[in-house]
This record gives C-alpha cells, sequence and structure tokens, in this order.
C-alpha cells in the first residue's frame, strides 16, 4: 500500500512539472527590457523563443517572428531543441508511468511493471534537466550583458517563463527519483523476504535428563534382565532332544 502511495505521489509531482514544462515553450515574456535607469517608460520590450515584441503605453503590442532559424543565435537554438526533448520525454514518461504503475492494471507481471515505472522516472529526469539546462542557458545570457559593462544595447532582465520552467524543472527531477527510488526499494524488500529461511524447531532427540513417569526412548531403554531359573524354564523342553 505505501509503495502505491509513493507511485501516485511521483506521478502527481512528475505530470505537474511536465504540464509546466509544456507552458513554458509558448509563453511570451522570457526576457522583459530592463527599466533600470529610465524614468519614462513609452514602451516595454520582451520576446521569447519564437517571436520579439514591443508594447507601448497605451497596452497595444507589435510583434515580429524572428524570420530564420538558421540565422538566430545559438543559444536560442540549443533552447528550442532542448524545451522541445524536455516534452517528448515527460509525455514518454507519462505513458510509461500509467502502465508501470501498481494502480494499473495494465502492463504485465510486477517485474515488467517495475521496470516500466523505473524507466519512465529515468525519463522524467532527463525531461527536467533538459529544461533546466534551456531556462539556465537562457537566463546566463541574459545576465550576462546585464552586468557587461561595454554592452550598450537594450538590457533585459529575467521573464516569468524562467521561472515557471525551473519549478515544473524541479517537479520533474523529484517525481522521476521517488519513482526510482521506490522501485528499488520494493525490489530490495522483496529480495529480502524470499532469502528468509526457517530455522524449524530444535531436535528433542537428545535429552539429558527425563522427567519421572515418562516413558524412555527405545535406544535409550536397558536390556531386560532374565534370570537363571526363567532360562532354565526356557529350555527344559529342548533338553533331551
Amino acid at each position: 500500500m505505501s509503495d502505491m502511495v509513493t507511485e501516485i505521489l511521483a506521478f502527481i509531482l512528475s505530470t505537474s512539472g511536465w504540464v509546466l514544462i509544456s507552458s513554458t515553450i509558448p509563453t511570451d515574456y522570457w526576457k522583459v527590457s530592463s527599466l533600470d535607469g529610465t524614468v519614462i517608460t513609452t514602451a516595454t520590450y520582451w520576446s521569447n523563443l519564437w517571436k520579439a515584441c514591443v508594447t507601448d503605453s497605451t497596452g497595444v503590442s507589435n510583434c515580429k517572428d524572428f524570420p530564420s532559424m538558421l540565422a538566430l543565435d545559438g543559444y536560442i537554438q540549443a533552447c528550442r531543441g532542448l524545451m522541445i526533448a524536455a516534452v517528448c520525454l515527460g509525455f514518454f514518461g507519462s505513458v510509461f508511468a500509467l502502465v508501470g504503475m501498481k494502480c494499473t492494471k495494465i502492463g504485465g507481471s510486477d517485474q515488467s511493471k517495475a521496470r516500466m515505472a523505473c524507466f519512465a522516472g529515468v525519463n522524467f529526469i532527463l525531461s527536467g534537466l533538459c529544461s533546466l539546462s534551456a531556462c539556465s542557458l537562457y537566463a546566463h545570457r541574459i545576465t550576462s550583458e546585464f552586468f557587461d559593462p561595454m554592452f550598450v544595447a537594450q538590457k533585459y532582465e529575467l521573464g516569468v517563463a524562467l521561472f515557471i520552467g525551473w519549478a515544473g524543472s524541479i517537479l520533474c527531477v523529484l517525481g522521476g527519483g521517488i519513482f526510482c527510488f521506490s522501485v528499488v526499494d520494493s525490489s530490495t524488500r522483496s529480495s529480502s523476504r524470499t532469502g528468509y529461511a526457517y530455522g524449524g524447531p530444535a531436535s528433542t532427540s537428545h535429552v539429558s535428563s527425563h522427567p519421572r513417569g515418562h516413558a524412555q526412548p527405545m535406544s535409550q531403554r536397558p536390556p531386560p534382565k532374565y534370570s537363571s531359573s526363567s532360562r532354565a524354564q526356557h529350555f527344559d523342553k529342548n533338553a533331551y532332544v
């Protein structure tokens, strides 16, 4: 029962993290223009992995999609690939988790279900690491440009999408780790149960003393004693044959 509850908790954490990672990709605010050192703000610049936009003081936004994938900066291409890989790994992890959990009736024997659950945990961990790497790479580019005194172009700050991606990555890694450790713990307990040997009761064939009134074993009874008269009566029939 405890293993089933642990797997359900791991599935909830991992699936929640995967949903957050999936929602991070189309989110608008990956980076937002900094207001540091400005007195009057006439427009706000922001961008994500797919487009760059500007919002004026009236609230009207004008966006421009990135014209070419090959003409993009390398870090944006890397972030796109890592985020797509994270979404795919999380999807396969969810499928294998549903099949491998003990509360479901599909997946075959307990051994095969345990393997699928462990494989699902590995997928979730890889998904979280991919998303964590993408968000960290994007944030590193933003912070390096912000603190560079020689950078004179528009400076940006961390957007909301990065924090959502980090939260989803942590949830995926935690859920995947719980999946793997629950499978290892259950297999360890099953092997310890099968390796237990019953000693059985102690042998009572060798008893040092016997209580009064109890018969002794046959192997320890003394031989019967016959007197000389009884031997004579036994053999006097054949004495003269």
